[in-house]
């Protein structure tokens, strides 16, 4: 995955990297209390809380991306013709909650994951 551009120092001074933010506790956790999302309600300065809710959407955009990766893998993995109990595309469809065509798309992109990555 890229590395997100550099964000421009608000100061006027050379462009710092911007990383993803750090999770600071699973989301389920965070969901009791929808006034509450990871402590942006309570930042008062304008340049802090852009910062911060900026960290956090690329957080969660590489969380979500490195989540679909695993679902690609998983899909190859259960519609591997080695397997005995190799499931059809529409029975990975229908566990995945995808349609058909997006299934074999994942399987397909899984494989690909897994010849990049070497054998398992």
């Amino acid at each position: 995955m890229a590395e997100p551009p550099p964000a421009p120092d608000p100061s006027g001074g050379a462009p710092r990297p911007r990383r993803p933010a750090p999770l600071l506790f699973e989301p389920s956790e965070g969901a009791q209390d929808e006034e509450h999302f990871f402590g942006l309600e309570s930042v008062t300065d304008p340049r802090d809380l852009l910062d911060r809710a900026t960290e956090l959407t690329l957080a969660f955009r590489a969380a979500a991306d490195r989540a679909m990766e695993f679902q690609a893998i998983a899909a190859a993995q259960l519609a591997d013709p080695r397997r005995f109990d190799r499931l059809s595309d529409a029975a990975i469809a229908d566990r995945g909650e995808w349609a058909e065509d997006y299934a074999r798309k994942m399987i397909e992109f899984g494989r690909a994951l897994q010849e990049h990555r070497g054998p398992e």
